[in-house]
């Protein structure tokens, strides 16, 4: 008898590929998929997955070059976000179809951030395109989805890898996806605390007065590397928050450093990773 799986696939633009090759071990390995969530890449795999079309899907994604990626973002340069996306949705018709949620084999959650009231929005219902448009509108880069007066971005601003809308279905195992583990050699951040509360307020100002000017930024970075180093930064501590809350039994966590956001183009290598970290992780939590 196959085990049954509730599965959570986080928010983190390209390196999301990785999260094919989890599916794939997961099923390699007699696992059922009995639900499915997921906020922007997430949402955007688990809803092909979920209808049914993961294999066209990855062998679409694989053979991306980077002028594919180019033409499917849409660079459009307006004041919401400097790429529409539009071209993507369209592509993904021919996986996606006219697919309603409700119709899905498995139940299916898209998580969306309405902007304005700031709160999180789950697409349980609808059309499945609609909802994974809304859900991969990261902020300041792709521009968001205006829905019943509601502005919706990125479900991962919020909500990184949604647990919590997989918990109503029954399953033996939840397994958690998320794409915002830390650069390898990062350091903690309790020796400066430690530290800070040894030195009075007047001695640490008069040091800061005195320090050496700011060094220059790397000439290779972006507008859109700070925007997302700073976004990743943001996701990751309130992913490991609310993980604390609901931890998953088995969680999966793809590095930051695996793959840019919009670099697409590396979807294989993604997939191979995310099959190689999934293996590990099933076998070190014995699955």
């Amino acid at each position: 008898m196959s085990r049954r799986v509730a599965l959570a696939l986080g928010s983190g633009g390209a390196r999301g590929f990785a999260h094919i090759g989890v599916i794939q071990v997961l099923d390699e390995r007699g696992f059922e998929v009995v639900t499915v969530a997921g906020s922007s890449m997430g949402a955007l795999v688990g809803g092909v997955m979920a209808a049914g079309r993961l294999k066209e899907f990855t062998e679409w994604a694989t053979s991306l070059k980077q002028r594919d990626v180019l033409r499917l973002l849409d660079p459009k340069w307006a004041l919401a976000g400097v790429l529409a996306a539009d071209r993507l949705i369209d592509h993904l018709d021919s996986f996606l179809d006219d697919a309603l949620i409700e119709d899905l084999p498995i139940p299916y959650t898209a998580v969306a951030t309405d902007i304005t009231s700031r709160r999180e929005v789950w697409f349980q219902k609808g059309l499945l395109r609609s909802a994974i448009r809304a859900s991969i509108a990261i902020p300041g880069l792709i521009t968001p989805v205006v829905a019943d007066g509601r502005v919706l971005a990125d479900g991962g601003l919020l909500n990184p890898v949604p647990i919590e809308p997989t918990a109503s279905v029954p399953a033996d195992l939840t397994v958690a996806v998320s794409l915002l583990a830390r650069r390898p050699g990062h350091e903690s951040a309790a020796p400066i605390r430690a530290a800070a509360k040894r030195t009075r307020s007047a001695d640490w100002l008069g040091r800061l007065r005195h320090a050496r000017a700011a060094e220059p930024m790397p000439p290779e970075m972006r507008l859109s590397d700070v925007i997302m180093n700073s976004l990743d930064a943001m996701q990751d501590m309130i992913a490991r928050y609310r993980m604390a809350g609901l931890p998953p039994d088995v969680h999966i966590a793809v590095p930051v450093t695996a793959s840019g956001v919009l670099d697409f183009h590396h979807a294989a290598a993604m997939v191979a990773l995310g099959r190689e970290l999934a293996t590990k992780a099933l076998d070190d939590a014995g699955y």
